[in-house]
């Protein structure tokens, strides 16, 4: 028998609670274990007017911003419909079946104010990381670094050359937010100040992004988010926002190891990056400044594709401080003798040039095979040279090998960050925006994290 037609009727009265109805292994439950929002009202407390109207709670703020970058919900408008029909997210927010859901301009009007003027979001990011290293899934021991690019939110027909742009003309009072965050990172070493290369091609809507074929394809702007992360869980413990290029990339590691150093006292027994990161200038400042062990790749151009000897086919001499070649002969500095000795200095790149006798090079057999269009040889060494063959010696152990597996770690990362959380193209523009979403992104892969290696059933227990 045909059952009988269920329309919905009106009741005076309900009895509902969100509690029950959110599933027990929903995400945002086993997240919200691990969400210390405990300090931030006395944190921002000197940044609101003691008069005027009652704000927004900034609690409920960064719960429905978390809840968009774990979920990987990027509209913030359509972020305010999500948590206005979905339960599990106002079971979250802290928000009952009545409360109305903030509008979407407050995030903006905070975001642009007291959160950036109190660095909130890089407070929460570092709670978490505390929250990480409480619970045991980072020792500090063995990190990685690595960066990934990220598309800005720039478009590549509304930009100019490089040589059309006079920032000295520009008038910081008229000009728009990313235009003055533009010129007020011009000597900050991540962005303006990271080379004395110009790019091709600058913005006008945000002129700190980086223009890049970095991929291979059709160029665009972006910018990179660079990782530090401990590689027994894959823990973010740190990250910076840098300019598009290799040296602003390197840069960022050395602030990020200072820092996780000064916040949390970790002191890293090595550092695991791929190629990019193994210049001298790096490998030194990790050796020997550091005391870190450089599980990196060298950075050398050494080497040669027509068959010529390469400068690993030299032996070098400490004792006397020259580079013998296959055929026996040596390589120097100088051959002149000075009554006082002179100060042997690097170029500019750090280099240190040796060279071999005409005489001797006239005379050799194997001259086809070293120098065939010069009348000598020459070999550069780098200042850094002993903290290279460092990493050269480390490069050939079974550790080694070991790190290069362990890399791959911060690589899924970022593909999570871009897959999973939809984080392939920024919606704030200039370099704070790129760090507000970049603190966001990172807080939201370490609480997926903890949810996932210390669920509710195994965190009660």
């Amino acid at each position: 028998m045909m059952g009988s037609r269920q329309e919905a009727q009106g009741a005076l009265f309900y009895e509902f609670s969100i509690e029950a109805h959110v599933p027990p292994d929903h995400m945002l439950r086993s997240v919200d274990q691990f969400v210390d929002l405990g300090g931030i009202r006395q944190h921002l407390a000197p940044f609101y007017s003691s008069t005027g109207r009652p704000s927004v709670d900034p609690e409920l703020m960064i719960r429905m911003l978390l809840v968009g970058y774990i979920m990987g919900i990027r509209s913030e408008r359509r972020l305010c419909e999500e948590i206005h029909l979905n339960l599990a997210y106002r079971w979250f927010c802290r928000l009952d079946l009545t409360t109305p859901v903030p509008d979407h301009s407050t995030f903006s009007k905070n975001r642009h104010g007291r959160f950036r003027d109190s660095d909130l979001l890089r407070r929460l990011f570092e709670t978490v990381v505390a929250r990480c290293l409480e619970e045991g899934l980072a020792s500090g021991q063995r990190l990685a670094a690595d960066a990934s690019i990220i598309q800005a939110d720039a478009n590549r027909q509304n930009a100019t050359q490089k040589s059309d742009w006079q920032a000295d003309r520009i008038d910081p009072a008229d000009a728009p937010r990313a235009v003055r965050e533009y010129l007020e990172t011009l000597d900050d070493a991540a962005f303006g100040a990271a080379s004395p290369v110009d790019p091709k091609f600058m913005s006008h809507s945000d002129p700190a992004s980086q223009w890049t074929g970095a991929r291979g394809g059709p160029a665009y702007f972006a910018y990179s988010t660079n990782y530090l992360i401990d590689t027994d869980n894959g823990v973010i413990l740190d990250v910076e926002a840098t300019r598009s290029i290799r040296q602003a990339e390197v840069g960022s590691v050395q602030t990020m190891i200072d820092r996780v150093n000064d916040t949390f006292g970790i002191a890293p027994e090595r550092l695991i990056a791929d190629t990019a990161y193994g210049t001298g200038v790096m490998l030194d400042w990790l050796d020997r400044q550091r005391g870190i062990a450089p599980h990196i790749p060298v950075f050398d151009k050494s080497g040669r594709k027509d068959g010529t000897f390469e400068r690993a086919d030299f032996t070098y001499d400490a004792e006397g401080d020259a580079y013998i070649c296959p055929g026996g002969k040596e390589l120097k500095q100088s051959r002149r003798t000075f009554a006082r000795p002179r100060e042997k200095k690097p170029d500019e790149d750090g280099m240190l040039r040796y060279r071999a006798s005409k005489a001797d090079c006239d005379d050799c057999a194997l001259k086809e095979r070293c120098c065939p269009k010069e009348p000598s040889r020459k070999i550069l060494r780098s200042i850094f040279e002993p903290s290279r063959n460092r990493a050269r010696a480390i490069a050939q152990t079974a550790e080694y090998a070991i790190s290069c597996k362990l890399r791959k770690k911060v690589e899924m990362l970022f593909a999570h960050l871009k897959r999973i959380l939809g984080l392939s193209r920024l919606r704030l523009r200039g370099p704070n925006g790129a760090r507000d979403e970049f603190h966001l992104a990172a807080t939201a892969q370490n609480l997926r994290k903890l949810a996932k290696l210390l669920p509710i059933s195994k965190a009660a227990c």
